[in-house]
Formats: structure tokens, sequence, C-alpha cells
């Protein structure tokens, strides 16, 4: 937790509540199709639904289970319950549910629940397809999920794509009506502070939202003081940094999802996979969860042990087997020592952070992690040097594939990964020096230029923080606020 560590902290507000609500609701919505029925679930609503509710209160009157794209058995029952997100192709796969019985003459009703909410797109595909009059559509108003005592998440996977590659602005609906819903069982909120264009239409949308209905949480103590709405492309770096406490090692390993993580079979020695709820009860894990991996001394002195003993096998090698250990291992045990004693992107020097990626993508390690580093140089550098880039992005293509040139192609669209223009090689002090030297010259000073840091937007989000909030109070809650904007 953040707040752990500190003793003047007010305890936050019970976001319990929010979890009785959704289940509530799903239930009563559940319920509107009365008797024995099959429930559709999508894939991603599987999490945030262990979250809440527990496998009785879904089987309520409900006789079988499946995950959205599977088609029902024969022996299905008469009536159809879909819930799903609002997707073009969950549409059309009820669609064919429902014309596929119509075609066998089979009679059934089909209820549809959209979480978060309907879109108008939906409606339209349904009717494309011939089959809106055959359904009943509902909205399970699921904004917030929490995750911990003091986290909270919309879960919504497709926001970051939707909004800031595609330019699709229907998700801000769903976000002003969690800051209604908060305003309403928290509020009122003291001031709200925002930096984003995402941020600003939230902020107006919620507000046209406050005054078209009579405020429930006015007139009493609110539990929550401050708001911070943040755009994400205001600071991707801190998103693309390694993270360095164990609960950030723990979801760049194996990925947590909802508040939980998944540990395969080459994890639990077992044929089965477990999965593992992470948060503030578990007692173990809260102690350690903001630990910095520096105090893991045993996991890293048991990894250099390993590693020292791996290069001891060269004593008693013939001359055959020491070229077989220098030409297949000896580059990769060099390269996991640098990554034992160095495990951030410093970033201090351009030429050396750019041949780290290039032996990182040349051995395969990660296609995502080779990419994150690509960017994290990007954006600190204001975008790559046009050799560097073409570089960089060619050695990529050559081990991952080429089908992800349309990757490239959308980190550039959205500022990720961005190659310097000509007009930004040189600065007005190269400018004047190029004058005085001739173009080859003039080329080696710009590759000079280009080697230093350049200045990053980073620097100008903190100074703007530090008007709203003292510069130590607002590092004391960094993690934290980091953890909610994943």
């Amino acid at each position: 937790m953040a707040l752990a560590g500190r003793r003047d902290a007010p305890e936050p507000p019970d976001f319990g509540i929010l979890k009785r609500l959704a289940r509530d609701q799903l239930v009563y919505l559940l319920e509107q199709l009365p008797g024995k029925k099959d429930l559709f679930i999508e894939a991603d609503l599987m999490s945030p639904l262990d979250r809440i509710a527990n496998v009785s209160i879904l089987k309520h009157d409900v006789d079988k289970l499946y995950k959205v794209e599977t088609r029902p058995g024969p022996g299905a029952s008469d009536q159809f319950c879909f819930l799903v997100r609002p997707r073009v192709r969950t549409m059309r796969f009820i669609a064919d549910i429902v014309n596929a019985d119509k075609m066998s003459g089979r009679s059934r009703k089909y209820k549809i629940i959209f979480s978060p909410q309907k879109f108008y797109a939906c409606e339209m595909i349904l009717e494309e397809e011939g089959v809106f009059g055959d359904v009943t559509c509902d909205e399970w108003s699921f904004y917030l999920l929490p995750l911990d005592e003091d986290i909270i998440s919309m879960e919504l996977p497709e926001f970051f794509r939707d909004y800031f590659l595609e330019g699709d602005h229907r998700w801000i609906n769903p976000v002003a009506r969690a800051l209604q819903l908060l305003n309403s069982l928290y509020g009122p909120f003291g001031k709200t502070y925002g930096i984003g264009r995402c941020a600003k239409m939230s902020y107006e949308l919620w507000q046209d939202l406050e005054e078209e209905s009579e405020s429930e949480g006015q007139g009493r103590k609110p539990e929550i003081g401050h708001v911070f709405l943040m755009d994400r492309d205001t600071d991707y770096v801190t998103a693309l940094c390694s993270q360095v406490v164990y609960e950030g090692l723990v979801d760049d390993t194996f990925r947590i999802k909802c508040g939980s993580v998944d540990f395969g079979p080459d994890v639990t020695s077992s044929d089965k996979s477990i999965k593992v709820l992470l948060n503030s009860q578990d007692k173990v894990f809260s102690q350690i969860r903001n630990e910095h991996f520096s105090s893991m001394f045993g996991f890293l002195s048991q990894k250099s042990r390993n590693l020292q003993a791996q290069y001891d096998r060269r004593r008693g090698m013939d001359i055959k087997q020491m070229k077989d250990f220098v030409s297949q291992e000896l580059k990769g045990l060099k390269q996991e020592h640098r990554l034992l004693s160095l495990p951030l992107l410093e970033g201090f020097d351009i030429r050396e952070s750019t041949s780290f990626i290039e032996e990182h993508i040349d051995r395969q390690v990660s296609p995502i992690e080779s990419l994150r580093l690509m960017c994290l140089l990007s954006i600190t550098e204001n975008g790559l040097v046009p050799k560097d880039y073409r570089s960089l992005k060619t050695q990529y293509l050559q081990s991952y594939g080429p089908e992800h040139l349309l990757t490239f192609h959308n980190l550039k669209r959205i500022g990720l990964l961005m190659e310097q223009s000509a007009g930004e090689t040189l600065t007005a002090v190269e400018s004047k020096v190029s004058k005085l030297v001739t173009d080859r010259a003039a080329g080696k000073i710009t590759d000079a230029f280009n080697s230093l840091a350049r200045k990053s937007n980073f620097r100008a989000i903190s100074k703007k923080l530090g008007l709203v909030c003292p510069r130590g109070e607002l590092a004391g809650h960094s993690a934290h606020g980091a953890q909610s904007s994943a």
C-alpha cells in the first residue's frame, strides 16, 4: 500500500461499496430474464467478475456458463444472456447465433448486458444483421473495480489504443460517469486538477452530468480531498521505465492482471497453474511489495553464485570445449552479468544505450522489452537520430518479423518511437559552427551533438505538479500514483 508507511495518512475510503453496488446490479439484471438461461461472458470480464462475485452468484438461475465466441451445444437453454464489452466483433458473434437459430426454426429469448455501457455502433451492427428486434439490451454500470484498499481501476483495456491511436472519444463518457459515481459516494471533491486534452474533456462532461442530476454528495464530509486527472501521453517515461520494487518485478516477469498473477507450470513445478491474488490482505506480500529489489540480496546472491558456477566450468576444458563455450555461452553469461548489475537503462550515453538495445534485439530476448527500450530512448532524446532509427528498425524487423512494420507505424503516430526530422538535427549553435566547416565535418559535429541528452518533457510536467503539491509530498505519493494510473 502506498499509505502504509505514513502514520499521519488518513484511512482510505471504503471502496468495498463499489463491489457491492456492481454485484447487486448484476444480479438484478440477470433476474430480468427469469427462468433457466445460459450465460455467455466476455473473456476479459472473467477476472473482474472474480473480484466482485463468486460462482454461486453467477449461477443464479444460470444453467451453463460459456465464454463468448464459444458456440452453444445442442442441449442449450431456451434463453441466452450475453455479458459483453461494447465491441463490433462481439455483436457479429451474437448476430450469428440469433440468425442460426432463425434458420433452424429454434425459438429463444436473447438478452445483451453491456459493460460498462452500450454504444450506438453496437446497435447499428445488430440492426444491419437483422437481429435488433430479437434481442433486449441493458447496461451494467460497472465503472470502477477496487483492486486494493487504496487502488481502483476502470479495467478498460481498449482505452489507450482507441483514444490515443485511433482518436476515438467513446470512452470519455464512462470516465466522466466514473467520476460522477465517486463524487456521489465519497465526495464532494475538494479540488480537481487536470493535465491533457482527455482530462479536460472528461472533467467538462462530468460537470455537465453533475448539473443534470441532483448531486447526492453535497453537504457531507468528503472522503476524497483532491482528484488529479492526467493523460497518459503527458508522461510516457514513467510507464516505460524499469520497475525496481518487488511488485514491479513480478509484473514485469509474470504480468499482473486485475490485481492477480498466474504462475504457470514452469513456476509451480506441477501440471497446474496457480492464480494468486496480490493485495494488502496478503501479510507477506504487503510487507515486501514496495521493497526495492536491491534489498532482495538472497535472490541476487544466489543468481551471482549460479553465474559464477557456470563461469567456473571453463576450468578443465579442452580446446574444443573452450571454443564452444566462448562461441555459444560466454556472451550470454556476460549479458546476464551486466543485467544483474545494471537493470535500468540509464540513458546517460546515447551510443552506449543504442548498442545495448541492438544487443537486446540480436539476442531476441523479448520483442516487447526491445520496443520498450527503443521507445524510452526516443522519448528522452526527443526522437532518434535517423541513422540509429533506421538501424534499430531494420534489426528489429529481421529478428522478430516484417509483420511489425505496422507496429512501428502505430508507435510513430502516437509519438512513442520517433525519428528526428532534418530540421531538428542541428540546433542554433550547431548551425553556426557548421558554417565554418565542410559538410563532412558538419555531419560529424551533428553526431557529436546528438550524443548529448536532450531536454525531456517530464521536467516541465514535474514543475507543473510542484505548483500543486509540495515536492516531498509528491514524492511520497509517486508509487501509489503510478499504480493507479496503470
